[in-house]
């Protein structure tokens, strides 16, 4: 927790307008415990009204994708398999710019709900195609290639016959994953996913140990087999949602992470889950902080930066993968 609450003052600190730690640990002190420390205006509106809030969203939702992407490999039994593997993302797109250009729902539905509802339904679609074709964990993945291929394919569909050339650019952006728009608001909704699904990971810790060998292994150790899977699964399609809903798609998080935890802690999930969620928050958090200041006076989009880091892993990672462990 000292790396992350550090990685967090940091961006806090970093920026166009530096701001001292010392600045930043008055301004938290006037507004939690009452002091009255003399704060420059400016300062206190950068931290209050910009980059905490920011970064606050980026540590819970770099949190919930690493935890998904520890899930889905664990019932999937797949090193490669993470949160846009069920397609969610490409139907989350398709929700928001079904909004952005097609007006559908304007005025009732916002940009982050009708990506959710988006992500749901894609979630929806690849589960009936995956208990079409037997439900096991091949045909998870293979259906949710499917899916993924379907709604990007709507997406473009839609971007290519309706959007003018400043929508395309606007939804090409928040495409490659973007916080540039997050609010307190967004802290609320995203804060709370991600601590309830920290919680239900961790009452499953045990049951994703006895994935490890295999479903028919861990239905003979009592473990209920269908139930916990399209729960755990619901979960992931849930909290990926809450994430791509506000932030845009934002991959590797969910590969990367958890082979790194892995490397520390080993397995057991019961100390992987917590150390992936860590580390996947202060991964999002320096990556946040990369995108705004590798180019000067312009955000780069922070999924740029994490398929920068993430590529070359999941190159790594794929080549392992084809040599029996």
């Amino acid at each position: 927790m000292t790396a992350l609450t550090l990685a967090i003052g940091l961006a806090l600190s970093i920026g166009e307008i530096a701001i001292p730690l010392r600045t930043i640990a008055e301004a938290v002190a006037n507004r939690m415990f009452g002091t009255s420390f003399a704060i420059k205006p400016i300062h206190e509106g950068i931290i209050w009204d910009y980059r905490l809030s920011r970064a606050l969203v980026s540590a819970g939702s770099g949190a919930a994708l690493a935890m998904t992407g520890a899930i889905l490999q664990a019932l999937l039994r797949n090193p490669l398999a993470e949160p846009y593997v069920l397609g969610i993302s490409a139907g989350a797109s398709t929700g928001a710019v079904a909004i952005m250009i097609l007006g559908i729902g304007s005025g009732v539905l916002t940009l982050s709900t009708g990506a959710f509802f988006g992500a749901v339904a894609a979630f929806g679609l690849v589960s009936l195609l995956a208990a079409g074709a037997g439900g096991g964990a091949d045909r998870i993945i293979l259906a949710g290639v499917a899916g993924s291929q379907l709604f990007n394919a709507l997406t473009s569909y839609i971007v290519t016959t309706s959007a003018n050339a400043e929508q395309a650019r606007g939804i090409m952006f928040w495409l490659l994953g973007s916080l540039s728009g997050v609010r307190w608001t967004d802290v609320l909704l995203v804060t709370p996913i991600a601590a309830g699904g920290f919680v239900i990971c961790m009452l499953h810790a045990r049951v994703l140990d006895a994935f490890a060998f295999g479903t028919d292994s861990a239905a003979a150790l009592g473990v209920p087999v269908k139930r916990v899977r399209l729960t755990l699964l619901g979960l992931t399609a849930v909290m990926t949602a809450a994430v791509v809903s506000i932030v845009g798609s934002i991959g590797f998080v969910g590969l990367v992470i958890p082979h790194a935890a892995r490397f520390l802690v080993g397995p057991a999930h019961e100390r992987l889950l917590p150390t992936t969620a860590l580390i996947g928050a202060i991964f999002m958090v320096l990556a946040d902080i990369v995108s705004r200041t590798i180019i000067p006076q312009q955000v780069l989009p922070i999924g740029v930066v994490t398929a920068l880091f993430g590529a070359p892993v999941f190159a790594v990672i794929l080549y392992k993968a084809r040599r029996p462990l």
